[in-house]
């Protein structure tokens, strides 16, 4: 039996916190965790599956705000804390959550859903696509090229200054620098982050056994005072044979002018008893590389996918969003869950885009994940197109779909949730 949490027990939602624990082969939760967790979780949408009372899969959204090309934001659905319980794989338990977390999402009007895949095969058959991907750095400092001096005096008073905050202090600032760059043109991709994203993020929500080192936190004043980026770190200090060997691990950098993204890197490089410079998740078409002499110094660790995303209702995604060039485009998309489904046209201008359900001929054939890479603009439809993916209808239909939903920057979501 599936069924949603109780909304007046939180001894229900505690046995559902250790169920996730389980089934992502984790230790025993404490009560202090328990109770730190609990304060995330709305029982209306949250779900579990039962077997002789025992909570044997989990499955949870919460609503979300996802920025797309052009800066505008729309509703999205974000799920999250999927498992199933190894006893109870194969069953359809979480295809079961799954359609039912969907069709209540489409009846909020939430226009996609979104999620981070643990294992890729499997979200594909419900919808979602890979709508962005990240990029793992390791800056190796020592064949950098860099002066260390000249890049700390880069972020000099002249040009603005850096300065190291609090905790406090950075949740009193941090949120509306990140909502500025949410609203860039150019951060497709990006998600809303809650206050107690912010309370987490800089140890104020915290329990007993919990290992997540403290980080230092810098915030990039321009000249006028007002902040335009923010950075955080850890360092895990080492040393080897008398000699510093530490490594500079960025958590996250988000800063809505060049200046101050450039600013920030160099300060992150020019940080004492650092030999190496640890960045996951940034852009795939990051700066990083390029701010060096020595570009190869910025080893590739991994690039990966990241955030997938789900249509749930075609016209209003696509008609939310900018577009490169004026044009027109017919998508034939297939859905078998039957939300997203359809034949919509989409008439893309300077003044904005409209699109909407017709009887037009069909330019492309394509599942609805695949349209969910397509969205953001981090996909091309005519590698989908040489991959036999999508069907074409009309010659150069690809290619045109190319030009208009192609982006300046690849999108880009750092956030895990």
């Amino acid at each position: 039996m599936t069924r949603t949490l109780a909304d007046d027990d939180p001894e229900d939602v505690h046995d559902w916190l250790r169920a996730v624990a389980t089934g992502f082969l984790q230790s025993a939760v404490s009560e202090e965790e328990l109770r730190a967790r609990a304060g995330a979780i709305d029982p209306e949408r949250t779900q579990g599956a039962y077997v002789d009372g025992r909570c044997v899969a989990t499955f949870r959204t919460f609503a979300q705000r996802l920025t797309l090309p052009g800066g505008r934001d729309v509703p999205c659905c974000a799920v999250t804390q999927v498992t199933v319980t190894a006893t109870h794989r194969r069953r359809g338990l979480m295809s079961a959550m799954m359609r039912r977390a969907l069709a209540a999402a489409k009846e909020r009007g939430e226009v996609c859903a979104s999620l981070i895949a643990a294992e890729y095969p499997i979200y594909g058959r419900h919808g979602f696509g890979p709508a962005t991907r990240a990029t793992d750095f390791q800056v190796d400092l020592t064949r950098a090229g860099t002066d260390r001096a000249a890049r700390a005096a880069d972020t000099g008073p002249g040009t603005g200054r850096i300065d190291l905050v609090t905790p406090e202090e950075l949740r009193a600032v941090g949120p509306a620098v990140h909502e500025r760059f949410r609203a860039l043109p150019t951060s497709a991709g990006a998600i809303d982050r809650s206050a107690r994203w912010w309370l987490a993020h800089t140890g104020g929500l915290r329990w007993p056994g919990d290992e997540r080192r403290d980080l230092f936190h810098a915030v990039y004043r321009d000249r006028d005072g007002t902040v335009q980026g923010v950075a955080s770190y850890r360092h895990d200090q080492r040393w080897r044979n008398s000699v510093p060997a530490g490594t500079l691990g960025v958590d996250e950098l988000t800063a809505v002018t060049a200046e101050a993204e450039l600013a920030l890197w160099r300060y992150l490089l020019s940080v004492d008893w650092t030999v190496t410079v640890s960045a996951d998740r940034r852009a795939p078409d990051d700066v990083l590389p390029l701010l060096l002499p020595d570009p190869r110094a910025a080893r590739i660790a991994r690039h990966h996918d990241l955030l997938w995303l789900r249509p749930l209702d075609v016209p209003a995604l696509l008609s939310a969003r900018d577009y490169r060039t004026a044009g027109n485009l017919v998508l034939e998309v297939r859905d078998d869950a039957g939300l997203a489904g359809g034949r919509y046209a989409l008439d893309a201008t300077a003044q904005g885009a409209r699109c909407e359900p017709t009887t037009l001929t069909a330019d492309l054939t394509l599942s609805v994940a695949d349209l969910g890479s397509l969205c953001l603009g981090g996909e091309a439809a005519s590698r989908l197109l040489r991959l036999g993916r999508l069907d074409e209808h009309r010659p150069g239909a690809a290619d045109h779909a190319d030009l208009l939903l192609g982006t300046r920057r690849l999108p880009w979501c750092q956030d895990m949730f």
